[in-house]
């Protein structure tokens, strides 16, 4: 270790890190507040200066100045001359009127934002906790429905990625569980022509995976049934079975009962793949996996985070072999699979 990079023995820890940290909420307000405004679409459109893009936006160029400083910090946009352009995955992502869109889905969680603030109270709630807790709560079709149409742009394009990299060729029957909008049931329909899924979900769920379905015209190939699939019985005759982005609402123990289930009811050969938030082996990341593990005090009900170990040992439990876990979007879903004996 060279001279320059000691540690200062004389150092003490500051607040700044901690202050920083405190301060973190205000990142998110301003992402949301930009959303909510166009203000990256007025970028993408009218960046030259701070007047234009007040102007697109009728707002002072007080208001501008002050976003464009904050936007700028954060790296949302970026110099472009004496202008501003967005930042490239802002420009794909957050201007309106582009296929990939999705600022609906990255505003969602500003529904969130009372819970988060009220979770120091809700930690010291030792009330019996729900095993569907995050469904629990004033759970409607017109939540699921805002929900889904939120998340139906990342959810299709996650879809699309996932059926380039797993081949379900020669399959013929998909249990899509927790399907939602059916995102990962329709581009299959859409990619393998004698290929048939069904989405379980729950009642309010399956009003609104019924409308994308018949939305993509793949109706004749994919259907939604009424199944809380913590609790039901499967139907029969699947080869293939996915539960995605919806690992964390569950605990250990309901995960590996879910897993058993699909194990029994697979045809020989038959696979199971989940694409889910799990951290670490050490608990220490990534954000948002750590993060959607909260959701069990914000809900009050047993959701816990998981390893990819625990993942492993929920499949190899089961019965299933071949068990492999991969990186599947980086930092936020990993992807487990699992395949049943064939005889």
């Amino acid at each position: 270790m060279s001279e320059q990079t000691l540690p200062n023995p004389n150092s003490r820890p500051t607040t700044v890190r901690l202050q920083k940290m405190s301060w973190a909420f205000t990142q998110s307000a301003v992402l949301f507040g930009a959303i909510e405004a166009g203000f990256f679409t007025a970028v993408s459109k009218h960046g030259g200066s701070v007047k234009s893009i007040a102007e697109a936006l009728g707002i002072s160029s007080g208001n501008a100045e002050r976003m464009i400083v904050a936007l700028l910090t954060l790296e949302l946009i970026e110099r472009d001359d004496d202008g501003f352009r967005n930042a490239p995955d802002v420009e794909r992502f957050l201007v309106q009127g582009q296929r990939s869109y999705a600022g609906s889905w990255v505003k969602w969680f500003h529904h969130q934002w009372a819970d988060w603030g009220a979770l120091g109270d809700r930690l010291s709630d030792t009330s019996p906790e729900d095993a569907l807790g995050f469904y629990s709560e004033e759970f409607t079709v017109e939540h699921a429905r805002r929900y889904h149409e939120a998340t139906s742009s990342v959810g299709m394009g996650a879809a699309r990625k996932f059926l380039r990299e797993v081949d379900l060729s020669g399959r013929r029957k998909i249990l899509d569980l927790g399907g939602g909008s059916g995102a990962y049931s329709i581009q299959a329909a859409l990619k393998y022509p004698d290929i048939e899924a069904v989405v379980l979900d729950l009642p309010e769920v399956v009003v609104v995976s019924r409308e994308f379905i018949a939305n993509h015209d793949v109706q004749d190939r994919v259907s939604a049934e009424v199944c809380d699939f913590t609790n039901d019985a499967f139907p029969t005759g699947a080869d293939v079975i996915l539960m995605n982005s919806n690992l964390p609402i569950y605990s250990g123990e309901v995960i590996q009962q879910v897993v058993q289930k699909a194990f029994d009811c697979l045809e020989p050969g038959g696979e199971m793949h989940i694409c889910g938030e799990m951290v670490n082996e050490d608990w220490k990341g990534p954000l948002i996996p750590a993060m959607c593990g909260i959701h069990g005090v914000l809900h009050h009900s047993t959701a816990l985070p998981h390893t990819p170990s625990a993942c492993i040992g929920y499949f190899e439990n089961a019965g299933f072999q071949n068990i492999k876990v991969r990186e599947f979007i980086p930092d936020i879903l990993r992807h487990i699979s699992g395949f049943k004996p064939a005889c």
